[in-house]
């Protein structure tokens, strides 16, 4: 896992420029720009970052799994904004060899909400986004992204990808932490069976390496399995309250927050 994760650092980074959509993109996209979104009756600008892959790419969700690269957001250049709340539409799960990641192909549109610092004013959009992008190899690569004016009307694009963000559900979840040679491994027991893609997460704790989410069929039943590595490759205390379960299936994903011993 160390070395899959020091990969990256081995590779140069490609640049992007742009206005509203950039030019001399980095390998592996075709565009990439903020949708400039609308106004909502709180006052707050809804907007996405929409990206455009190539065949047979893909980029990182929030929490990438084995050997992926979390994106990350710079929104300093922006004008009167307060904060970027980011709507992350459920993802797939992609394996390469052993590697279990979580992303998206083809096209990326990810929706957000800026709330303004002063209410009323206008809110202007400029990000700089650093982010991993993969076909046989993965490259880190950054944009420099500009939004143009928002629209009277809600755009159907951002519409269409906030439809499939993961909804938040209240459900008291078992699950069983124990100590791994390098940190701690957590199996929590998923609500139904009929459940294709789980991503534990946790959250408020960046700097802790989090593995691939495995779905494994045990004699109490079907379990989500994760790997959570500290900076100090040791066993650590977790707060299971702060785990996160993000589960995909036939019926939709949701979004389960804690869970019980």
């Amino acid at each position: 896992m160390i070395m899959t994760r020091l990969k990256f650092l081995l590779i140069a980074t490609a640049l992007a420029a742009t206005p509203a959509i950039a030019r001399d993109l980095p390998p592996g996209l075709t565009s990439a720009r903020i949708l400039p979104g609308w106004m909502d009756g709180q006052g707050n600008r809804i907007a996405a970052i929409e990206l455009r892959l190539e065949p047979g790419w893909k980029t990182y969700w929030r929490s990438p799994g084995d050997s992926g690269m979390p994106p990350s957001f710079d929104w300093s250049g922006s004008g009167n904004l307060d904060k970027i709340t980011l709507h992350w539409p459920a993802p797939e799960a992609i394996r390469s060899g052993e590697s279990l990641t979580m992303g998206y192909h083809d096209r990326l549109v990810l929706p957000f909400t800026a709330s303004p610092k002063q209410a009323g004013e206008p809110v202007s959009l400029s990000a700089s986004v650093d982010l991993g992008l993969c076909e046989s190899i993965c490259v880190p690569a950054h944009l420099e992204l500009q939004a143009d004016q928002p629209a009277p009307q809600p755009d159907p694009l951002i519409q269409a990808a906030l439809a499939n963000v993961p909804q938040p559900v209240r459900q008291d979840l078992t699950c069983h932490v124990q100590n791994i040679s390098d940190g701690v491994q957590v199996a929590i027991t998923l609500p139904h069976e009929q459940i294709q893609i789980a991503a534990i997460e946790l959250a408020g704790q960046p700097e802790i390496w989090v593995s691939g989410t495995e779905i494994e069929q045990r004699a109490d039943g079907t379990v989500a399995v994760a790997d959570f590595v500290p900076s100090s490759a040791a066993p650590f205390p977790l707060d299971i309250q702060r785990l996160r379960l993000t589960v995909i299936g036939s019926n939709g994903a949701a979004e389960i927050e804690g869970c019980q011993p």
